[in-house]
């Protein structure tokens, strides 16, 4: 068995949190990119009407063709809308600034919170994962990520306000799980901007793992300038600089959350 049949089912996960600033695109990007170099096939859906993840690997807003609005809101075909990026193994359905009237557009019409689940229904038999990047608010897009994925990863930096706002946010993941998506998990908690030589970083990271215990990843993400220069050079940072703390941090990553899928799936490591 080759390593890209490890997996016979497409894992869509929807990366989410309320709060801006805490690494979830960054986070989309980087653990897509070390997936895809793990030799899987792999989708970004960038459901964030800044469209910061498609902006990251290259796709400018003025080139952007076909993009997530259109799917949404015209019910075009997702394939028709999937471009390609730098990584091998690695495409995305691009963003637009557009997106932010969606809900309004499609706010009233029937199916509303499970258009995007529809349109992935007959593309997911081409990937191992989708990643979902989800917009900074509890709104619609959100709701239809939820919709669409079987589990959901939370990025969460090492501030003191970390914790803050994460019970409603699992309230609304379990608001989506009662009402439109039963099957729906928390994949896990992951920690981002750590800094070893803040003494509140160990802090809030110790008090995560207390609270959350083993939903939250064992890989912690560094605060790293490598990390923040990549996008500018529309590159994953393992191809920016794949020696840097940061690449390192979310190749562990990756790893993990295939260690994770490979232990639920009852196969040996």
């Amino acid at each position: 068995m080759t390593d890209n049949d490890t997996f016979k089912d497409c894992h869509v996960i929807a990366i989410v949190n309320q709060k801006g600033g805490v690494g979830k695109t960054t986070t989309t990007i980087n653990l897509a990119a070390g997936l895809a170099l793990r030799g899987k096939k792999v989708l970004i859906i960038d459901s964030d009407p800044q469209g910061n993840a498609s902006t990251g690997l290259g796709l400018h807003s003025g080139a952007r063709g076909t993009t997530i609005y259109e799917v949404l809101v015209d019910r075009v075909p997702l394939a028709d809308a999937i471009a390609p990026t730098q990584v091998p193994g690695l495409t995305i359905v691009p963003s637009h600034i557009d997106l932010s009237s969606a809900e309004l557009e499609i706010g009233q019409s029937e199916g509303r919170t499970v258009r995007l689940k529809t349109a992935l229904a007959g593309e997911k038999a081409h990937y191992d994962y989708v990643l979902i990047d989800c917009p900074p608010s509890l709104n619609l897009l959100t709701v239809n990520a939820l919709a669409a994925a079987n589990s959901v990863i939370v990025p969460l930096q090492c501030e003191f306000y970390a914790l803050e706002g994460l019970s409603q946010l699992l309230k609304t993941v379990e608001m989506a799980k009662g009402s439109i998506n039963p099957a729906l998990i928390i994949e896990g908690v992951m920690l981002t901007m750590y800094d070893q030589r803040n003494r509140l970083s160990a802090q809030v990271a110790a008090d995560v793992r207390k609270h959350l215990g083993r939903a939250v990843f064992s890989t912690m993400i560094p605060r790293n300038v490598r990390i923040a220069e990549a996008p500018s050079f529309a590159k994953p940072v393992m191809m920016y600089d794949p020696q840097c703390s940061g690449s390192i941090a979310y190749m562990a990553l990756a790893d993990e959350l295939l260690a994770r899928h490979k232990r639920r799936n009852g196969q040996s490591q």
